[in-house]
């Protein structure tokens, strides 16, 4: 009998064992490279189609203001080149944001900007108003969802980093499809400005894709609650066996009472209750401050050493030169789209390109080009770093060659090259993050998108004074292919830059769950 009854207590003893045992020993969180992951591919995907797709599609609202307003191309062209690189530019700054709040409220403020500035775009009675309301309001709220996106879905996957980026960066095709569509109907039906007040209207739903951004420590949070719940109620017990006196003195009366000098009465019951209630609102107060200012201080400082304290970011060679190769790679990036209607017609092509535009070839491969790249770049034999290198040489050669191609196949195939190639979008928060890891991802592709938007405001202006002096669309393309062919000789100094004594460390061995 007292051995079952040792056995009995040994049982009820087992649970606690265990329950200390969950608290010890860090557990993976399930959800990496499956269940929620998924969902939160799915809200990149979205993010990617609703803001980059969108500005993509910003030509139809373009030729929109030109005849509403009567202003230079020049300066209406302005309005679409900052909402573009804004959203680019701020990525240093939106670093803090998700150092400090976290990725899913970072994105549904941004959400919400970003519709705002749609509808009160609406209300434009100039080109100046739209700078401030779509350039600038528009533009940040972009770069507050566009970062996030990218980065909740590195911290979601280990194995299948690169082909999860590529399937979510896969938005910005569709999206550049279907809201081109979309606005071409709305301004055809209902005129432009409440064509932007019905876009805003769907661009609210970038709200909902941040609330999908669930972060992986949402489930260690509800059990830290319990236990605060638990906490509160044992202070509540022990409140509850005190006497408080309040401002007059408390004497004890008869079942249970206590009066004060002035004859007001209360039970016990009554008095604890109320001190209890009072009690645990002021902690809850004071424990929300002391958390919100926690974890502000704590984001600020990650976010300023990354950049300013001895572990910047910019202490690593290898960083620094990829910095510089985005710099160099993205203005040459858009030439093509910028010039290639201008080649077509001084070729004598028109015809043919009005059956099958060369620009949406480069479209349609380059959405298969981010998910084979993406494929590669996850394969044990393969080295990211090797695909994504491969690809840059590719496009820069193409970039080189393609006014030399005099005829429609052979155009349509270095347009299929160039569309495939720059696929290499999915790998780039994948090499980000094998160069730096995972704490450091948000900061450092912060920086590399920033890069990215300095030179996408300063590629067409710099394409443009090109031809201006050479009065060829050629020497653009020549010009800004040996700028890439720059960049990409920045990424193999990589083998030099990397200290001796470090080889790059894998992603698995990076990440902290």
């Amino acid at each position: 009998m007292v051995k079952m009854c040792s056995e009995g207590a040994q049982m009820e003893k087992k649970p606690d064992g265990k329950k200390e045992g969950r608290t010890d020993k860090p557990k993976v969180d399930p959800n990496i490279d499956g269940g929620w992951a998924w969902m939160v591919v799915l809200s990149s995907f979205l993010v990617h189609l609703l803001v980059m797709g969108s500005q993509m599609a910003l030509g139809i609202l373009n030729m929109e203001w030109l005849e509403e307003f009567n202003q230079s191309r020049g300066l209406t062209a302005w309005v679409s080149s900052l909402t573009m690189g804004i959203t680019l530019i701020v990525g240093p700054f939106i670093g803090l944001f998700i150092n400090t709040c976290g990725c899913r409220k970072t994105a549904m403020i941004g959400g919400f900007l970003t519709s705002l500035g749609w509808v009160l775009s609406a209300f434009a009675t100039n080109v100046h108003f739209l700078f401030f309301t779509f350039g600038v309001m528009a533009g940040i709220g972009s770069g507050m969802v566009y970062l996030p996106a990218v980065v909740i879905v590195g911290q979601y996957f280990q194995k299948r980093r690169a082909l999860a980026q590529g399937l979510s960066t896969t938005g910005t095709g569709f999206g550049t499809f279907l809201i081109t569509v979309l606005l071409k109907y709305l301004c055809a039906e209902f005129g432009w400005r409440n064509a932007m007040i019905i876009q805003g209207a769907v661009t609210l739903n970038l709200c909902v894709c941040g609330a999908l951004m669930r972060p992986l420590e949402s489930r260690m949070q509800c059990s830290a609650e319990t236990t605060r719940d638990h906490q509160n109620m044992k202070e509540a017990s022990l409140l509850d066996t005190d006497t408080v006196k309040p401002n007059n003195v408390l004497h004890d009366g008869e079942d249970g009472e206590f009066r004060t000098d002035n004859g007001t009465s209360w039970t016990k019951e009554d008095t604890s209750n109320e001190i209890v209630i009072k009690d645990i609102s002021r902690l809850g107060i004071l424990k929300s401050l002391t958390r919100m200012t926690v974890s502000v201080r704590s984001g600020f400082w990650t976010w300023y050493s990354s950049y300013f304290g001895a572990a910047s970011l910019f202490t690593n060679k290898v960083f620094v030169a990829f910095v510089l190769w985005a710099l160099l790679a993205y203005c040459s990036f858009v030439i093509p789209f910028i010039h290639l209607p201008e080649i077509v017609e001084l070729y004598g092509m028109s015809e043919q390109n009005n059956i099958f535009p060369l620009t949406s070839i480069i479209a349609i491969v380059h959405i298969f080009g981010k998910i084979i790249l993406g494929f590669l770049g996850d394969l044990s034999c393969v080295s990211a770093w090797n695909v994504f290198i491969a690809s840059n040489f590719t496009l820069g050669i193409c970039i080189l060659i393609l006014p030399l191609m005099q005829v429609y196949a052979a155009l349509a195939v270095v347009c299929a090259l160039i569309g495939f190639s720059s696929g290499y979008f999915s790998l780039m928060p994948v090499v980000t993050e094998d160069l730096v890891g995972i704490k450091q991802l948000a900061n450092a592709y912060g920086i590399i998108i920033c890069a990215n938007g300095i030179s996408a405001l300063l590629g067409p202006p710099f394409a443009g004074w090109i031809f201006d002096i050479t009065h060829k669309y050629d020497y653009s393309f020549y010009v800004c292919g040996l700028l890439y062919m720059l960049g990409i000789i920045c990424l193999l100094l990589e083998p030099c830059l990397q200290p001796k004594e470090k080889n790059r460390e894998k992603p698995v061995e990076n990440r902290e769950v």
